[in-house]
């Protein structure tokens, strides 16, 4: 079930819903990668390093401090505005009766996409998808719950205002 009457992300109440979401996703993600994704047997996670190497592919220098600001912008206001202001509203307009757990395996698949082959590989020069090794899939499975988590939280916090 959608909700039409979210708050605006350019509302400040809606900005800070979406970085509280994006903030708890980030968390997840990090959790994922750090630990559960190791011991299941995947690899560890890096986004710090690879945020690094799009920061160095941009700025020219390499600075681990804007690597880290960098992976945390992304998470806590970059994904949560992208699905705001163009996947939300896409899904509202397409598909409005898909389940919002659909659109947030879709769009953690997206940013799946957008990380490991538009900053990793065409902005950074790292091999497409990371040469597809066990950091790929344990990207995907980080950036999917990722994207349920910081989805979910903003479809909890819309619907429990509906009148």
């Amino acid at each position: 079930m959608t909700n039409t009457t979210a708050p605006s992300p350019l509302s400040l109440r809606g900005f800070l819903m979406l970085m509280l979401a994006g903030g708890l996703a980030t968390i997840a993600f990090e959790l994922y990668g750090e630990v559960i994704s190791p011991l299941l047997g995947g690899s560890r996670l890096a986004p710090v390093p690879l945020a690094g190497s799009v920061f160095r592919a941009i700025a020219g220098f390499q600075s681990k401090e804007a690597a880290v600001l960098l992976h945390y912008i992304a998470g806590c206001i970059g994904y949560p505005l992208g699905f705001a202001l163009v996947a939300r509203p896409l899904w509202q307009k397409i598909m409005p009766g898909l389940p919002w757990y659909v659109v947030a395996v879709a769009f953690g698949v997206a940013q799946w996409v957008f990380a490991l082959y538009i900053m990793a590989h065409l902005i950074a020069g790292q091999p497409a998808f990371l040469g597809f090794t066990k950091i790929t899939w344990a990207a995907l499975y980080g950036h999917v719950l990722y994207a349920l988590v910081a989805i979910g939280i903003t479809n909890h916090m819309t619907l429990a205002r509906r009148p």
